[in-house]
C-alpha cells in the first residue's frame, strides 16, 4: 500500500512524547531530538495538581477533561436551537403523535450507534477515534472519506451557529450591527479553544448546564400549564391531540398524507438527535478514559433520550400543529425564539417574562453548540493529520496541548458567517444547513460499519470481547440496525425533490451533495494510494494499546477537595449525605466523578 506523503503521528515535527514509567509530582519528561541540530520536543512538566492528568500517550494533546466535563460535553454539542425552535416545523408537518413517535424511534437508532462506538472508543481512547478507526479497521481510503466528511460537517456548522446567535439577539433589538455580534462571538470561540482544553471543558460544563436547565424548565412549564397553572387558568391537557388531532397531513391527503407527515418528522429527528460522536472526540483528552467514557456514553444517551423524547411530547401538548402564529413565525423568519412553540404558548397564556428568559437560554445554547463544533472540527482535522491524511503542520500543538493550526483553520472557515452582513440571515443559515444535510447520517453509518469490522477483527484474531474494558450489548445486531437505518435515511432525507412538480437542482444538490462527495473522496484516495480493504485477520487492533494500558496502570485520581464543588456541598447539607457519599452527585445529574475506592 502506498504511504502518504505526510508523516503519520507527527505532532510538531518532533518525536512523540510517550509515558513509559511511573510518575512523581515533580518529574519532567523530555524526548530526545530526532536528529542533531533539530529542536527538542517541548518538555512536559507535571506538578502536584496535575497528577490526576498524566501525559499524552500517542499525541501531544493533554488529558485535562475531567469526568464532569465529559458528561456534559455530549449534551452541550447536541442540544442546540433545534430542540426549542426548529422542532415546531416538524410539529406542523406531522402533528404531535407523529413527532413523538418519530423522535422516540430515532432514539433507538442512536442507542445502536452509541452502543457500537462506546466499545471501540473505550478500548482505544485516542484522539479523533472513530475517524482513525475507519482507516485502521476498514480501509485507509474509508478513513480519509469519513474524516473529511465529519470535518466539513462540523466546520460548516460553526458559521451556522454564529449566524443563529445573531438572529437570536435580534429578538430583542436590531440596533447592534451584525458584524459586531459575529466578531465578538468568534473572538470568544478563539479564546476558549486556543488556551487549553480545560478552558473548553469548563465552558461547556456551565453552558451545557444552562441547556439542561432550559429543557427541564420547558418540560416543567408544559406539565404545570396543561394542568391549569397559568394566568388564564386554562386546564388544556391533551386538548390539541384531539383538536386538530394527533396526525397532520403533509403534501398529500388521507393515509398517505399522514404517513408523509410522519416521515417528515422522522427526517427531522434524524438531523436533530446526536450525541456519541461528541463524547468520542474528547476521548484523547479525557482523564482516566476507560473508566469515565463508558459511563459518559450511557449517561449522555439516556439524558438525551429523555430530553428529546419528552421535548417532542411537550411541544405537541402546548400548541396545535395548525397554530397560525407559529406558522406565520416560520414563514416570516422571525428572529430568535419567536417561532418556538413554547414561546407561542407563553404568549397565548399571557405569560410575559418567560419568552425573554427562553430566548436568553436559547442564545447560550447556540453559542455552546458553536463552541463544540469548533472543538470537534479542529480535533477531526488534527486526527487526519496524525494519520497522514492532512498536512502535518495541522498536527502541531502548543505547550497546552492545543492543535493550534487546526483550530485556526476552523476559525478561518467560521469567518464565512460575515456573509450575513450583506445577505439575508435566513438565506445564509439555509446555505450552511443544506450543504451538510446528509453528513451527520453518513457519520453514524460509518461508525456502525466500522464497529462491524472491528468485531470481525476481534473474532478472527482470537480476542474475546469479554476481555475488553467495555462490552456493548446485542452485538452485532445493534450495529447492523443502526447502519441500515442511517444509510437508508441518507437517501430518504431529500425525497420531496423527486415528487411531481418539486424538482429543483439546487435542492437536489443541497440534499445529496455529501452523498456524492464521500464516495468520490473514497475512490480518489484509494486509486492514488492503492489502499486495500482490510481483511479481519489483518486489522491492526494493537496500535496505541500498550500506551493506553500503561496510562491505566499508572493513573491515580486527584483526591477531591472539600471545597471543590459548591453544588456537592449544598446537596450534602440539604440531604444529609456524608462526605464519603459525594459520589452520589453524578446520579443527580450534576457531575460525572468516579467514587474513590474504599481504604
Amino acid at each position: 500500500m502506498a504511504s502518504s506523503s505526510f508523516s503519520p503521528g507527527d505532532c510538531s515535527s518532533k518525536p512523540e512524547q510517550r509515558f513509559t514509567g511511573d510518575i512523581s509530582p515533580t518529574r519532567s519528561s523530555f524526548s530526545e531530538p530526532m536528529h542533531p541540530g533539530e529542536e527538542e520536543a517541548q518538555p512536559c512538566i507535571y506538578r502536584a495538581e496535575e497528577i490526576g492528568s498524566l501525559p499524552p500517550s500517542s499525541d501531544h494533546t493533554h488529558r485535562k477533561l475531567r469526568p464532569r466535563h465529559i458528561q456534559l460535553i455530549g449534551i452541550g454539542g447536541t442540544i442546540g436551537t433545534a430542540l426549542y425552535v426548529s422542532i415546531g416545523r416538524g410539529l406542523m408537518q406531522g402533528g404531535p403523535a407523529s413527532l413523538f413517535i418519530a423522535f422516540t424511534l430515532w432514539c433507538t437508532v442512536i442507542l445502536g450507534v452509541t452502543n457500537s462506538l462506546s466499545e471501540m472508543v473505550t478500548y482505544l481512547p485516542i484522539s479523533s477515534p472513530f475517524i482513525r478507526f475507519a482507516g485502521r479497521f476498514v480501509d485507509d481510503a474509508f478513513g480519509f472519506a469519513a474524516g473529511y466528511n465529519f470535518f466539513v460537517y462540523e466546520a460548516a456548522l460553526v458559521p451556522f451557529e454564529v449566524v443563529a446567535c445573531n438572529v437570536i439577539i435580534h429578538y430583542w433589538t436590531d440596533e447592534i450591527h451584525v458584524g459586531i455580534v459575529i466578531a465578538v462571538i468568534l473572538v470568544c470561540f478563539a479564546i476558549i479553544n486556543i488556551f487549553g482544553v480545560a478552558w473548553y471543558g469548563e465552558s461547556e460544563f456551565w453552558l451545557a448546564l444552562g441547556k439542561v436547565i432550559l429543557i427541564l424548565g420547558l418540560i416543567a412549564f408544559t406539565f404545570v400549564t396543561m394542568l391549569g397553572g397559568n394566568p388564564l387558568g386554562d386546564r388544556y391537557g391533551f386538548r390539541y391531540w384531539r383538536d386538530p388531532g394527533p396526525f397532520a397531513e403533509y403534501i398529500k391527503t388521507g393515509d398517505l398524507g399522514r404517513f408523509l407527515g410522519f416521515l417528515a418528522c422522522l427526517i427531522q429527528a434524524s438531523f436533530t438527535i446526536a450525541g456519541p460522536d461528541y463524547v468520542s472526540m474528547a476521548a484523547g483528552e479525557a482523564e482516566n478514559p476507560r473508566v469515565v467514557l463508558p459511563r459518559a456514553f450511557n449517561a449522555v444517551f439516556y439524558r438525551l433520550t429523555f430530553f428529546f423524547v419528552m421535548g417532542s411530547l411537550a411541544v405537541g401538548i402546548v400548541v396545535p400543529y395548525n397554530d397560525p402564529v407559529m406558522a406565520a413565525a416560520f414563514k416570516e423568519g422571525k428572529p430568535g425564539a419567536a417561532a418556538s412553540p413554547y414561546v407561542v404558548a407563553m404568549d397565548r397564556l399571557q405569560i410575559p417574562a418567560l419568552p425573554h428568559i427562553v430566548n436568553a437560554l436559547v442564545l447560550t445554547s447556540a453559542f455552546s453548540a458553536g463552541n463544540s463544533y469548533v472543538y470537534c472540527a479542529s480535533r477531526s482535522l488534527y486526527g487526519l493529520a496524525l494519520e497522514g491524511k492532512a498536512p502535518r503542520i495541522l498536527a502541531r500543538c502548543t505547550k497546552s496541548g492545543v492543535p493550534i493550526y487546526s483550530v485556526a483553520v476552523v476559525l478561518a472557515i467560521a469567518l464565512l458567517s460575515f456573509l450575513q452582513v450583506s445577505n439575508s440571515a435566513a438565506v445564509v443559515l439555509q446555505w450552511f444547513v443544506n450543504l451538510v444535510t446528509a453528513s451527520q447520517l453518513i457519520n453514524f453509518s460509518v461508525m456502525s460499519f466500522t464497529f462491524i469490522k472491528f468485531k470481525k477483527g476481534l473474532e478472527a484474531q482470537g480476542i474475546s470481547r469479554d476481555s475488553l474494558p467495555h462490552k456493548g450489548f446485542l452485538q452485532p445486531y445493534c450495529a447492523w440496525y443502526s447502519f441500515a437505518a442511517t444509510t437508508i435515511m441518507c437517501f430518504v432525507g431529500g425525497y420531496t425533490v423527486f415528487l411531481p412538480g418539486n424538482w429543483d437542482i439546487p435542492t437536489f444538490l443541497f440534499s445529496y451533495l455529501m452523498i456524492i462527495v464521500v464516495p468520490v473522496l473514497f475512490i480518489g484516495w484509494k486509486i492514488i494510494h492503492k489502499t486495500t480493504w482490510r481483511r479481519p485477520e489483518d486489522i491492526d487492533l494493537l496500535r496505541d494499546k500498550e500506551e493506553i494500558d500503561q496510562y491505566d496502570r499508572d493513573y491515580f485520581p486527584v483526591p477531591p477537595r472539600h471545597d471543590a464543588n459548591f453544588v456537592k456541598e449544598a446537596v450534602i447539607r440539604v440531604f444529609g449525605r456524608r462526605e464519603q457519599d459525594w459520589f452520589l452527585i453524578p446520579y443527580l445529574g450534576v457531575t460525572g466523578a468516579v467514587r474513590p475506592k474504599a481504604v
